[in-house]
């Protein structure tokens, strides 16, 4: 799926106008050629329509959701919450007694785990309470060839706030970048697969490494689109744009063109190796 329907789409659900979204950062009639996938934006123009909507780096929900236990209530308070980023009130919630008394077995007890490290990190800023609570959600998973979706989410999110605390990519946070990413395109497709590749790219994003974040990347948009599916392409297009302005092609409102061409460039895989010569 191209860029215009995700936009259009967040601004529905922002509840605007074409009018409203476009309000001092460009024309209504641009924003409907965007939107109907007849002018590709350049990077700026396209970092200032996601901010608009509300579409960031950060504010990532799961395509899916996981059982923290046995009552139906709470899993879906969980999915609420989470879908609300209301990570206070959901690191509150993991902390009842009643919830913690509902968890039955190892995959709830994973689940309830990284939940709780994702309020805490979201939350309560407590990087380390988040890191310890992702690593007993690994020692809960079960041990299986293909890694579950769920031990995927936890390894990345684990190398991604080692991360934000070590400002490098150390061995041991690329090695659970590896475990997050191996054989992803062989297993089962989820949606929430989708995020894997993102984070793995915000994470060199951070680190400056911004080829590779751009590989990622394409890597991520066609793992995505190959599965007919648009979660994360939003975020996926915000970050490529980051990257963009990083490696000095979102310059130009005078190359406007250029940019755009990048950026459709990078829909197919064809075009991962030409991405440091852009």
């Amino acid at each position: 799926m191209a860029i215009g329907p995700v936009l259009k789409q967040a601004r529905q659900d922002a509840g605007l106008t074409q009018a409203q979204a476009a309000q001092d950062i460009c024309s209504q009639a641009m924003l409907s050629a965007i939107e109907h996938d007849q002018y590709t934006p350049n990077a700026a123009l396209l970092i200032a329509l996601c901010q608009r909507l509300g579409l960031s780096l950060d504010a990532i929900t799961l395509a899916n959701n996981f059982a923290i236990g046995q009552r139906t209530d709470f899993n879906q308070k969980v999915a609420q919450l989470c879908d609300a980023h209301e990570y206070q009130q959901l690191l509150t919630f993991l902390n009842w007694d009643a919830v913690i008394d509902s968890i039955a077995d190892g995959a709830e007890t994973q689940a309830y785990y990284y939940y709780l490290a994702v309020a805490e990190f979201q939350g309560a800023k407590d990087w380390d309470d988040a890191q310890q609570n992702l690593q007993l959600s690994l020692a809960s998973a079960t041990r299986t060839k293909v890694p579950p979706v769920l031990t995927r989410l936890a390894k990345i999110s684990a190398a991604y706030i080692a991360m934000l605390k070590s400002q490098q990519v150390s061995p041991a946070i690329q090695a659970d970048i590896d475990a997050a990413l191996k054989g992803i395109t062989k297993a089962r497709y989820d949606e929430n697969l989708n995020i894997i590749f993102y984070l793995a790219a915000l994470i060199f994003y951070h680190d400056q490494q911004y080829t590779e974040s751009a590989r990622l990347l394409a890597a991520g948009i066609h793992f995505t689109t190959a599965h007919n599916s648009h979660y994360m392409l939003a975020n996926a297009y915000y970050l490529l744009a980051k990257v963009a302005e990083a490696l000095g092609q979102a310059d130009a409102a005078n190359d406007a063109q250029r940019r755009s061409e990048l950026f459709n460039e990078l829909f197919g895989e064809e075009v991962f190796s030409d991405f440091p010569e852009q």
